[in-house]
């Protein structure tokens, strides 16, 4: 199972030179950006590990490419995202946010249904990932 998380989750994985034209992107609109990283990708795990801090006063996409490889390189097997934060007054939101890495092997999720009194139906989605510790999730 895949993770569609993000702008781009239906295309296949990006290469550096598309990732990088994104970067582009975000700085020719003077959005701030930034790189994220879990090993908990489920939908409502919105709060991802920081990679340093938001990158605020970086304009060199290189710069920030390089950011973004450190993470991959000292998280191989988490999830790692970048996001285009727009600071305008009355934005102030992530505009752009997509998955640069991915683990090997993405266990995905279950769906789980309970039902209570009446007719009332709940649906929760369980990661298979979670099974592990914190740590091991992704370990091959």
């Amino acid at each position: 199972m895949r993770i569609t998380q993000g702008t781009f989750s239906f295309l296949p994985d990006f290469s550096d030179s598309e990732i990088s034209a994104q970067v582009e992107y975000c700085l020719k609109n003077n959005w701030a950006v930034s790189v994220e990283f879990t090993d908990d990708p489920h939908p409502r795990n919105t709060y991802w590990e920081m990679w340093g801090m938001p990158m605020f006063d970086m304009k060199d996409a290189a710069g920030i490419m390089h950011e973004i490889n450190q993470c991959r390189k000292a998280y191989p097997n988490h999830y790692v995202r970048v996001n285009g934060f727009d600071s305008t007054r009355g934005w102030e939101t992530v505009r752009l946010s997509f998955i640069v890495n991915r683990p090997k092997h993405e266990p995905g999720f279950q769906v789980l249904r309970e039902e209570g009194p009446g007719r009332r139906i709940r649906y929760t989605l369980h990661s298979y990932a979670t099974e592990k510790p914190k740590g091991e999730r992704y370990k091959d």
